[in-house]
């Protein structure tokens, strides 16, 4: 039974969520489904993912095939690489704790991007009702001074 990790859609038309699911492939996208393992949000910038490590990791152990998008989400989120540095386990090019002190240097690395791209982009958004508009300064100024 060949399995997938792939996302299965909700919430209304035109704001998606979704499920980070294990599935059978003969099943369809939002049907029946192995295990859930995470969530992800593509609406929100960057795009917010909740995911179990330990689980998606075990699944690609046992050979579970992530779909594009899942691929880059497991990369996103530092699985593929954890996976990559346990196989170096395994072929004892390190021991694990390298591997484990290696991922966490990466983990943290990451977190800093992912909170610098989280504080530029609520810096470019528009001030909203806080910004005053130029046009009212502007006419008040013109007023006071032909009153």
């Amino acid at each position: 039974m060949p399995v997938k990790i792939r996302l299965q859609r909700h919430g209304s038309k035109k704001r998606p969520f979704y499920f980070i699911v294990i599935a059978d492939v003969r099943a369809p996208r939002d049907g029946k489904f192995i295990q859930k393992i995470g969530t992800y949000n593509p609406l929100t910038v960057p795009a917010s993912v909740q995911l179990d490590r330990q689980k998606a990791l075990d699944w690609l152990h046992k050979g579970a095939q992530p779909t594009d998008t899942v691929r880059r989400i497991l990369s996103y989120k530092g699985v593929l690489y954890l996976k990559h540095l346990l196989r170096g386990v395994t072929l004892g090019l390190f021991d694990e704790a390298a591997a484990m002190e290696k991922f966490s240097k990466w983990h943290s690395e990451h977190e800093l991007q992912v909170k610098k791209r989280q504080e530029d982009h609520r810096k470019a958004r528009p001030g909203g009702r806080r910004a005053p508009a130029p046009r009212r300064v502007e006419r008040r100024q013109e007023n006071e001074t032909q009153g």
